[in-house]
């Protein structure tokens, strides 16, 4: 089973941290989504709850 992007369709890269507002993805781990392997993401997956809450669409 693929693991699912967590992508949220706000795509904003905030400059002082790097990470996506709406997902908390870096540009590479946005990049490497559709060709990395499912243990990659979920590693990926793994890290993104230390790096703060993401924007939700209201």
């Amino acid at each position: 089973m693929t693991v699912e992007s967590p992508c949220n369709k706000i795509c904003q890269i905030d400059r002082a941290s790097g990470y996506c507002r709406g997902c908390l993805r870096t540009l590479d781990e946005i990049a490497g989504w559709g060709s990395q392997s499912d243990a990659w993401r979920r590693a990926v997956l793994a890290r993104l709850p230390a790096r703060g809450t993401p924007i939700r669409k209201g």
